[in-house]
Formats: C-alpha cells, structure tokens, sequence
C-alpha cells in the first residue's frame, strides 16, 4: 500500500497564519524604525545642498526656508526647515508652524520635529540644556538663538497651543515658559515628550543672541 499523505489541519495553518503576521509585524516595525530614516536623511541632505545652491545664486530656495544646526548634536547635524507641520513636512525636516515668525524676526520662531522615525531631527531633545545654541542659517543670514529652558522641565498635551504663540505665556501660574518682555525674537523646539505616544509633547524655549548676514 502506498505511504499515506498526511494532512495538514486547521491548527497548522492558524500557525503558518499567525507567523506569516508577526513577520509583516517585525518587518513593519523596521521599515518605521530604520527605513523612514534613511530615506529621510537622504531627503534632508538633498534639500540642504539645493537650497544651499539656490543661496550661493541668490535664487528661491524651493521648499526650504532655513537649515538648522545643533551644535550639542555634533558637527555634521544639518536639517532643513520647511513650512507647515502635517506629516509631509516632518518626514522632509523640521516643520514652521504657520503664523509663527520667520527666523530672526520679532515673535516666536516655532518648530515641529519628529523624535522616532522620519529623520528623528529631535531624537535627542532630552539631552538639550539651557545655554545650548540653535543656529538657523537662511539665504540671507545666520541667526544664533540660545536656550533658556530644560526641555525636560516642560511637558504639554497637543492642545495647549499657547507654546507657539508670539509671547508663549504659560496658563500654570510659576510654570516654565520665557521671559515676558515684549518685542523678543524666540524661538520654540517642539517633539513627542514619548518616544511612541504622540499626546503630549516636551518643549524648549530660547532667545536670538546674533545675526550675522550672509556674504554676498
């Protein structure tokens, strides 16, 4: 008689299924991990030297409207800034939140960037002290803000907006916010207080110290 063939039941291929799902799990988790940065990097070196060209000929410099650099984070960190803060502009860099001053202009200069994935410009927010320098070169200058605040000494929900506003005045009477004079030139850093929550956010405020205009 010939070897009879044995069947495979329903628990076999309930476990082939549940396999086959945590592999596109794990490999989901390292595209978003791993993947979205590589690629991010590589976008944000391409707008850099683009819009880097497009200053040298005193041309419009596309999507970018600044490059930020962290001295604190090391020599080669470069991220453009771009305007908006949907997904789109935080995958391509640090997102201008709309209505806030441009750099070095009188009011709040407010930034969005991403602390996981994408980038992940802010990855090391928490490491930031105050007295650390945020240096945004434009077309036609660069700009020196310095930070006042911990960034871990404020933590937000995503609703109290008040941090992007052109005074950032906290509601929480004694809270962090920055000094209240008029006429100031800020700047705001804002990234996800957790690295994989999104509710709340962590903050730090800082001050313009120099502008140095660019040579012609």
């Amino acid at each position: 008689m010939p070897p009879r063939t044995r069947r495979r039941g329903p628990s076999y291929w309930l476990g082939v299924a549940l396999v086959l799902a945590g592999l596109g799990i794990l490999g989901y988790l390292a595209w978003q991990l791993y993947g979205t940065n590589v690629l991010a990097e590589r976008e944000h070196r391409r707008l850099i030297e683009q819009a880097e060209r497009a200053w040298a000929d005193d041309e419009a410099s596309g999507p970018v409207a600044a490059v930020v650099r962290i001295p604190r984070f090391g020599p080669d960190y470069a991220v453009p800034v771009v305007a908006g803060t949907d997904d789109d502009a935080l995958r391509r860099g640090f997102g201008h939140f709309a209505h806030s001053a441009d750099p070095g202009e009188v009011g709040n200069f407010a930034l969005a960037g991403h602390r996981i994935t994408h980038g992940e410009p802010l990855a090391d927010m928490p490491e930031l002290r105050p007295g650390d320098e945020v240096i945004v070169e434009t077309r036609d200058a660069t700009h020196t803000y310095v930070l006042d605040t911990d960034p871990r000494a404020l933590i937000v929900t995503f609703e109290d907006t008040w941090v992007v506003d052109a005074l950032p005045t906290n509601p929480d009477p004694g809270g962090v916010q920055p000094d209240q004079s008029a006429g100031q030139r800020l700047i705001t850093l804002t990234t996800c207080a957790e690295l994989f929550r999104t509710a709340d956010r962590m903050i730090a405020f800082g001050h313009l110290v120099d502008t140095v205009p660019r040579a012609s």
